[in-house]
């Protein structure tokens, strides 16, 4: 019935009263806008965030509503959301508190692939767009059971430098390492700070240099392989690693060609 109202469970444990079928969405996470692209909701999807840079023509043509960490609530009021889907760990808790005094705001958290697939299950279902939902989990797990098996490397994710940060055990990131076929050297939960000379002492086989957030290099390639000479230094794409939407379908394929 139209203007009627449903309440869902978030990811986060939340009660939210969203519309039957929203026609006003703001996304505040990059990959689950390409998501809601890839689920068909051209115009129902009003604002994003400045990072959200997939689809290229949707990063031209929505309204940026702040970034990530930070919104711009007066720019989101003007767009009268009827449904805001954000992230527990990209964005910011107090943010989201303000906006949750206004609007339906439907919250995911992901540390795995099954938080992803139930996400985008969820989302589908939030949206009315289940069938294609179903097709993307089930593209992305047809994906992943592909992946050949890979003697395993030793191996440290950076996302940052000055200081240094990496991810380590309890991230989405870590379960990605595991299928491209790294071991995190990493003990530590979430993203620990890192001086080099503890880098030294976790003595990796291989360090993957995330291109986001912090956007390495080549030339970071040099200064690590200056004091660890025997490592493997190399750029990777962090959009296949940090990812959880429908970028997940490309990224079994990417991580059966790295090294």
């Amino acid at each position: 019935m139209e203007g009627s109202v449903r309440v869902v469970l978030d990811q986060m444990g939340r009660k939210v009263e969203v519309p039957s079928l929203p026609q006003r969405i703001v996304s505040l996470v990059p990959s689950q806008t390409e998501l809601l692209y890839d689920l068909g909701l051209g115009d129902r999807v009003v604002g994003v965030t400045k990072f959200c840079i997939h689809p290229s023509e949707w990063h031209q043509s929505k309204t940026f509503v702040g970034g990530t960490k930070q919104f711009k609530f007066n720019v989101i009021d003007e767009l009268k959301p009827d449904l805001i889907i954000g992230n527990k760990e990209e964005n910011y808790l107090e943010g989201i508190e303000e906006l949750d005094k206004k609007y339906p705001v439907w919250m995911s958290d992901i540390t795995g692939l099954d938080e992803a697939f139930d996400m985008i299950l969820a989302i589908g279902n939030l949206v009315d767009e289940r069938a294609k939902s179903i097709s993307i989990v089930e593209k992305v797990k047809e994906g992943f059971a592909l992946l050949p098996y890979k003697s395993r490397k030793r191996a440290l994710y950076l996302i940052w430098k000055k200081p240094y940060m990496g991810a380590g055990r309890a991230t989405f990131i870590d379960e990605m390492m595991d299928f491209a076929g790294f071991e995190n050297v990493l003990s530590e939960t979430r993203y620990p700070e890192l001086t080099l000379e503890a880098i030294q002492e976790l003595a990796p086989e291989a360090i993957l240099l995330s291109s986001e957030p912090y956007p390495f290099k080549e030339k970071h390639i040099t200064e690590l392989k200056a004091v660890l000479p025997n490592c493997d230094v190399q750029l990777v794409d962090g959009e296949m690693f940090s990812w959880y939407g429908s970028r997940l379908i490309q990224a079994p394929s990417y991580f059966a060609n790295l090294k």
